[in-house]
């Protein structure tokens, strides 16, 4: 059975950087994978991130209560067997568009204080992390969450960072050596 795939697109530009190595990560993959490319910019809230509600913590099914595009994508989520993270650098961290994913992840786990365990259907799963920059500094701080939530939950991390990306568009001309390292991250997940 092929691999499935989900790419969160974090870029609010449909042919910006990020969405240029997302493309490359794509038609790497070709049809060796069921590969879903969801642009969270487009996505439909009710609300702006997680509210804390801790209703998904009262449930058995891993899901967020909140009935809107976000509840769906997560739902994505916790059946893929690879979670790719797309974003540009904003501020030496991830789009918001991607954060708001991010934060409503909390519906993926479930925890026992009193016991001092933690369950996820993501435990053994793969995130990636493709992001772009203009210049050379801020990926490492954008990587570091990401990084950190694998840790956590139990999940290979992998990443290409693109720095020095340039403005919209430019990667292609500027960084042509991505797609080499966004081609072979895309073989060694496949294979």
């Amino acid at each position: 059975m092929a691999k499935k795939i989900i790419v969160l697109n974090g870029s609010p530009k449909k042919d910006g950087n990020t969405s240029v190595i997302v493309k490359w990560f794509a038609d790497a993959i070709g049809s060796a994978a069921d590969i879903e490319i969801i642009n969270t910019a487009f996505l439909k809230y009710k609300v702006n991130g997680c509210i804390s509600c801790r209703k998904c913590q009262k449930i058995e099914k891993y899901e967020c209560c909140i009935d809107d595009d976000g509840k769906t994508v997560l739902a994505k989520m916790g059946v893929a067997d690879v979670i790719v993270f797309a974003t540009p650098l904003y501020f030496f961290g991830a789009s918001a568009q991607i954060k708001l994913v991010m934060d409503r992840m909390f519906s993926l786990y479930k925890w026992d204080n009193e016991a001092g365990t933690m369950q996820t259907p993501l435990k053994g799963r793969t995130m990636v992390v493709l992001a772009s920059a203009f210049e050379d500094i801020g990926l490492e701080a954008l990587e570091k969450p990401f990084k950190l939530t694998a840790e956590y939950t139990g999940m290979e991390f992998v990443s290409v960072l693109a720095a020095n990306a340039g403005t919209s568009g430019e990667i292609i001309k500027k960084r042509p050596d991505i797609q080499a390292k966004v081609k072979s991250l895309a073989a060694s997940l496949i294979n």
